[in-house]
């Protein structure tokens, strides 16, 4: 048996007035995954409890059928594991972000869009103003900052004893709070006097870096300084094969979500031209998860681009992305699969990621599944409606993957 996920990261979303009051999901022209719902059934899951804060990585573990309130330690940690960068017992990772600040208030989360190339440059500035040996850390610490793709990097503490951070330390996502005042955001808790004091300094580090004066003369966002946050340990994740009794594969531009693959036991596949953003390639997505099938039980295309539009506020963008994800992933995998012998597919956003607030949301998300031994229920389409009115639903939403894999 081969198995398929695709997952259009935060596509599930609500009724919009200018599309007419349909839904992204129900007004984009998406006949791949609509035929799979005719083949199979639609439901709901819910990726996120309660208690943890609604994101990818949260969501990532639940969907690949991992109980996040067993496993869950934070999201930088994952990231670090797809970037190949190992952590000690007293380390701790933490995301920092390039974001644009203006007058107090988050204007742009990812500093434009900031190449990588560029991005990576501010960091090696970064590093070499605030990282090595933290002064007058006890245990002594240093620092090490690693640049990422585009505005997403990497701040690992690490620690010669006990860090200062703990499960108290209060961080706030960037991407949660567009246009609004920082002020009520900042670090909060145990160790948070260190993660304010290095975003503050970092200010004066960025403002005058080339890259950032290069930018400002194209009339582009600057980086006006790093945002620290989803801080965390190295967790320990039992191998899906050992789990599950599957060999993987990840495709995705995202570290986090690739990071998740790899501390799994999946094999990572780079693919060219995959960014993380609304330009990514994703017909060379679908024909690395078409290829990949021949040598792994199960591959996982992730796609980023239906929350980037999200965040960005654009429904249009958001339809466009949708549709080439039906059009140049989930169609040739759909038609690769049966090739394999005996297959199943499933298509699940990981969360919420609605058009109003800009922000990750709690909620149960829409899936489908469909293959082998898995009975249609007449659904017609894929959409949060089909999805709402279904009786097949998933309250602890990493009880799927089980029913899933069958």
């Amino acid at each position: 048996m081969k198995y398929a996920i695709v997952i259009p990261d935060g596509c599930a979303d609500e009724p919009q007035e200018s599309l007419g009051g349909k839904t992204p999901l129900q007004a984009a022209h998406k006949p791949n995954m609509d035929r799979l719902a005719r083949l199979g059934m639609v439901g709901r899951c819910n990726n996120v409890p309660a208690s943890l804060t609604p994101a990818s990585d949260v969501a990532t573990l639940s969907l690949f059928g991992y109980d996040p309130g067993a496993v869950y330690t934070g999201r930088a940690p994952l990231e670090t594991a797809a970037m190949g960068i190992g952590l000690g017992p007293d380390d701790w990772a933490i995301r920092c972000n390039l974001v644009t600040v203006e007058n107090e208030v988050m204007r742009d989360f990812t500093a434009g869009h900031i190449p990588s190339a560029e991005g990576k440059a501010l960091i090696e500035g970064v590093q070499a103003a605030l990282g090595g040996g933290l002064p007058g850390a006890k245990p002594p610490a240093t620092l090490e900052f690693h640049a990422g793709v585009s505005y997403r990097n990497i701040l690992v503490y690490r620690s010669q004893g006990s860090a200062p951070f703990s499960e108290q330390t209060k961080t706030q996502p960037p991407h949660d709070i567009p246009d609004k005042k920082i002020d009520d955001y900042l670090p909060q808790g145990p160790g948070a006097t260190v993660l304010r004091s290095l975003m503050e300094r970092s200010q004066e580090v960025l403002s005058r870096h080339p890259v950032n004066k290069m930018r400002q003369a194209r009339a582009q966002r600057p980086a006006t300084q790093i945002w620290l946050w989803g801080q965390g340990r190295a967790p320990h994740l039992t191998p899906f094969a050992q789990v599950y009794g599957k060999r993987g594969a990840i495709i995705s531009a995202v570290d986090l979500v690739r990071g998740v693959g790899i501390l799994l036991g999946w094999k990572r596949i780079d693919v060219a031209g995959a960014t993380g953003y609304l330009d990514t390639d994703y017909a060379a997505k679908g024909r690395a998860g078409v290829a990949a099938l021949r040598d792994f039980d199960l591959v996982c295309v992730h796609v980023e681009a239906t929350d980037e539009a999200s965040h960005e506020g654009r429904a249009d963008a958001k339809v466009n992305a949708l549709e080439e994800i039906d059009r140049h992933i989930v169609g040739p995998l759909l038609e690769a699969l049966p090739k394999h012998g005996d297959w199943r597919m499933l298509v699940s956003p990981d969360h919420r990621t609605p058009l109003r607030t800009r922000a990750h949301a709690h909620g149960a998300v829409p899936f489908i599944m469909a293959g082998a031994g898995i009975q249609a229920k007449g659904q017609q389409s894929y959409d949060e409606a089909v999805a709402a009115v279904s009786d097949l639903a998933f309250d602890k939403g990493h009880e799927l993957m089980r029913r899933f894999l069958g």
